[in-house]
Order: structure tokens, then C-alpha cells, then sequence
């Protein structure tokens, strides 16, 4: 076993010696990477159990645990070690500490992997510790910690190398425990509102459920052109066909080739849901009663502070027609309107520059977007969407433009999309021709009916609501996250040479 000397001999570049004392390790005990090693209990089982230990106090329990040092002082006497849990003290000294464990310290450097049995104390100064009688050495670290403990500064180093991020910035570690707890919490509030959940294809021979550029790619065996899913809705419908339940639900990865943003990753989450015999308002209670059991999991309260704003998630959420939520901002009152030509024209005097061949409702939904969604900052519903863009909801009684259509907007972001879903097979076939005519006039050549989905909906659709909400952007609001890449834990980047 190495002495007190080792250090001297060691090389000056802190990689090196990292990897001499490997050398010198597996030459004195051999096995320094080994595949048994049983603790007793983690870090913050431990200090719950002796929390009320009073300070110096020491007991005559004996524990074994483990974890990665992140300090040592005087010359390893004291250390902290941390697992996923928390951390704990561990104290070395020739009085408590055996002859073989007191030689490791020399090779132990911060980074490493160690185990260690011991007494169980408080310090007179408050600190739960453990007096080390046997130190292991279980995982050599070839590579130094990030020098700024308290997080990486480089913010792309952070997303390129994560495991150094959650390892050294307790904030990001613990959003990503929390964005586990909210989709888990999803996948729990589903269920017990009697949602059963499904898995759908991610790998698609044709494409759909939303306008989005896909991800290609090619089945060798089946000699087929193939896709990344940009929605499940199609297949979730057909559950809703075949009658194996009237509340179906699917947590769902999307890829979508297009372009990123804070808001943005062409690989994203979505809850996505379908309820027959249920419509959108229906759909709008589901949301408020989500995002108030989210809120309340998270922060034990339904007021929580993102960025310099105060949001609450308490519902009922304010409700706001499309067309009104635009007469307030602008003026503009488009149910009065008739014509397209009117629609543009309109816009048009007001300072708007539409296309000379857009609809009234792409008037609408434009101005919508330019003067009303960064007003929208706490959680609202905004309702009565134009049928020019919404072509698979149902319309509203007495105003055939508009359809039964919602967005959920928080800090000026869209977190869900809802409807009362369409079910007339031949209003539905109509539309889907409609859409991929539109599609194919864009120059997306590769888009194509889905016949067996029209197919299933000739069987017969139950009237129902459907809903999508964006999980990654309702885990950045109540993580308090100001990029999309803060809450996914490996998320799209360029290449290291880009």
C-alpha cells in the first residue's frame, strides 16, 4: 500500500497522476474498479435516521456507505462524499481509522468512487459524520472535477457534457429530478382520471397528426422509406375506434426536423390525450386540474415565481375567444368582416403586412400571434380558433368560421392545443385531401393521405375531446428553466467541430 510519500513521486499534470495512482493501486490491492460493494443505507437515509443525534454525540453504530468525494482536507483526514442523495462527512484519523485505510488516502483524489464502514457521530459543530474504520476504493476518476463547483460556466459545456453539469450544480440536478417527478405526476393524474395509456409507432410509413417538416429515414429489411413520428393523434384515434377505451392517453417522444430555439428541440415530449364523449371545454377543466396538481407536487403550492413573474396555476384559468381577445387589442372586429378581401384589408389599414392571398381566418390568428400571445402571461385559454387553421375540430354552432379549438398559454407560451375533434368520416376526408393539396402546392411531395386511418374512421369515431400539452415547456415554467435545453437531459446540439 502506498505511504504518505506517494504524492512526491507523482507526476505535476493532475491527468497523470490520476492515472500513475491507478497504476500504483491496481499493482498494491488489485481490483480497483469492483463489481460488489453493498452499503447500508444511503446519504439522506442516514441522516434521516439520526437527525435528532445531538452534537457531540457519538454512537456505536456501525454503517456502510458510499459516494463520490467531492472535497478532503487535511490531507484527506475529513472528506465529503456524495451520492444521489445527499452527502455526508467522513472522518480518517489514526485513533478511529485502520492502518490500510488510513494508506489510501494518499490515492484518493477528488472525483473518486469510494466506500466506507464506520461509526456513526455528530461533530460539536452540528455535522453528521462518519468515523471511517474501512475505506474502499471503488471507482477511480481518470479526470479532474470541473474547477467551479458550484456549476460549469460554459453553458454549451453544460448541455455537451451533462454528467458534469448535474455532478456539479445542485440547481440542475434538481430540475431534472423534478421534470422526473411532473412526468411521472402526469402519467398519475391520467391514470386516476381513468386514462388508459398506449404506446403508438414512432418509426411511420406515412406521417401526420401536424404540419411539421419530419425526420427521414429507411427500413432496409422492408425496403421502405420511413419517418419519425410528428404526432401520435392518428393512432390514438383509431383506439378511440376500436372501443379498448373511451380515455386513452400516451406520453410521447415527437421529432419534428426543424429549428431550435430556447423554446424549440426537434426531440420533444408530449402528453397527448383523447376522451369520447367528451368535448373542449371538457378538455379546458382537464388542463386546469393538471397544472394545479403539478404545481402543488412541485412547490406545495399552486403560486410559484418564474423568472421576475409571479404565476399561479389555480384554476378556473381565464377563457378569451380569438376574435375578441384581437377587437380588444386592435379594434379589429373580424366577425364583422365577410370576405378575405375585407380581412386584409382591415389588417392592412392597421399597420399589418398580411399576404395578398391569405383568409380571413390567417388574418385573424396573425394578428392574434403579433399583439395578443405576449400579453398572455398567466395561464390562459384561448378559444373559438378559425377554421382556416384548424381543420379537424369541429365548428362553433352558428359561426361556421369558427371551430371548437383551444390554446393554453403561460409567459406569452403555448403549453397545450385542444378540440373538439372531428368525426364526420366525410368531413374528414375532405379536409385531409384539402391539407395535403396545400401540402403538396408547398413542395412537400412526400406527404400522403392515410387511407388506413380514413379507414378506421369510416368504422366510426365516438365524439370526443382531444388534447396535446407540451411537457418540456410546462417543466421549464415550474422549474423556473429559461431554455427548453435546461430540462432535457441530452438535448440537440451542434457537433464539437461546428
Amino acid at each position: 500500500m502506498a505511504d504518505n510519500k506517494t504524492e512526491n513521486t507523482l507526476s505535476s499534470d493532475a491527468t497523470e497522476v490520476r492515472a500513475q495512482k491507478l497504476k500504483l493501486l491496481r499493482e498494491q490491492i488489485g481490483d480497483v474498479y469492483p463489481a460488489h460493494f453493498h452499503r447500508t443505507m444511503t446519504n439522506a437515509e442516514l441522516g434521516a435516521k439520526y437527525e435528532s443525534l445531538e452534537p457531540d454525540v457519538e454512537t456505536q453504530d456501525v454503517v456502510t456507505v458510499a459516494g463520490r468525494v467531492y472535497s478532503s482536507r487535511n490531507s484527506g483526514m475529513f472528506m465529503d462524499i456524495h451520492d444521489a442523495s445527499g452527502k455526508i462527512q467522513i472522518f480518517s484519523h489514526k485513533d478511529v481509522t485502520g492502518e490500510e485505510a488510513r494508506a489510501l488516502l494518499p490515492m484518493i483524489d477528488i472525483g473518486d468512487i469510494i466506500g466506507v464502514t464506520g461509526i456513526v457521530r455528530r461533530t460539536k459543530r452540528g455535522e453528521l459524520t462518519i468515523n471511517a474504520q474501512k475505506i474502499e476504493m471503488l471507482t477511480k476518476s481518470l479526470l479532474p472535477m470541473p474547477e467551479k463547483w458550484h456549476g460549469l460556466s460554459d453553458i454549451e459545456l453544460r448541455y455537451r457534457k451533462r454528467h458534469l453539469d448535474i455532478m456539479t450544480n445542485e440547481d440542475s440536478k434538481l430540475r431534472f429530478q423534478q421534470r422526473s417527478k411532473i412526468v411521472s405526476g402526469i402519467r398519475r393524474f391520467m391514470e386516476n382520471d381513468g386514462f388508459m395509456e398506449v404506446e403508438t409507432p414512432m418509426l411511420q410509413s406515412i406521417y401526420g397528426g401536424a404540419t411539421a417538416e419530419p425526420f427521414k429515414t429507411h427500413h432496409n429489411t422492408l425496403k421502405l422509406d420511413m419517418y419519425l413520428r410528428i404526432a401520435p393523434e392518428l393512432f390514438l384515434k383509431r383506439t378511440l375506434v376500436s372501443g379498448l377505451t373511451d380515455k386513452v392517453f400516451e406520453i410521447n417522444r415527437n421529432f419534428r426536423n426543424e429549428g431550435v430555439s430556447t423554446r424549440h428541440n426537434p426531440e420533444f415530449t408530449m402528453m397527448e390525450c383523447y376522451w369520447a364523449y367528451a368535448d373542449y371545454e371538457d378538455m379546458m377543466d382537464l388542463v386546469e386540474r393538471l397544472f394545479e396538481t403539478l404545481a402543488l407536487s412541485i412547490h406545495g403550492t399552486t403560486e410559484f415565481d418564474f423568472g421576475d413573474k409571479r404565476l399561479s396555476f389555480k384554476g378556473p384559468f381565464k377563457r378569451v375567444p380569438m376574435p375578441d381577445a384581437v377587437k380588444e387589442a386592435t379594434g379589429i372586429d373580424f366577425l364583422a368582416i365577410k370576405t378575405d378581401e375585407e380581412a386584409r384589408a382591415a389588417a392592412q389599414a392597421a399597420g399589418f403586412a398580411v399576404e395578398k392571398d391569405w383568409t380571413w381566418g390567417e388574418c385573424l390568428a396573425f394578428i392574434f400571434e403579433e399583439k395578443v400571445e405576449a400579453t398572455l402571461i398567466q395561464p390562459s385559454h384561448v378559444t373559438h380558433f378559425p377554421k382556416d387553421i384548424s381543420p379537424f375540430a369541429k365548428e362553433v354552432p352558428g359561426e361556421p368560421r369558427l371551430v371548437e379549438r383551444f390554446e393554453t398559454y403561460c409567459n406569452a407560451w403555448e403549453l397545450g392545443n385542444a378540440f373538439s375533434e372531428l368525426n364526420d368520416p366525410e368531413e374528414q376526408r375532405r379536409r385531409m385531401v384539402e391539407q395535403l393539396e396545400q401540402a403538396h402546392a408547398r413542395g412537400e411531395k412526400e406527404k400522403q393521405l392515410d387511407e388506413e386511418f380514413l379507414d378506421a374512421i369510416d368504422q366510426g369515431m365516438p365524439p370526443a375531446g382531444g388534447l396535446g400539452i407540451g411537457v418540456d415547456r410546462l417543466i421549464m415554467l415550474l422549474t423556473n428553466a429559461p431554455s427548453i435545453r435546461d430540462v432535457i437531459l441530452f438535448p440537440a446540439r451542434r457537433n464539437k467541430a461546428d
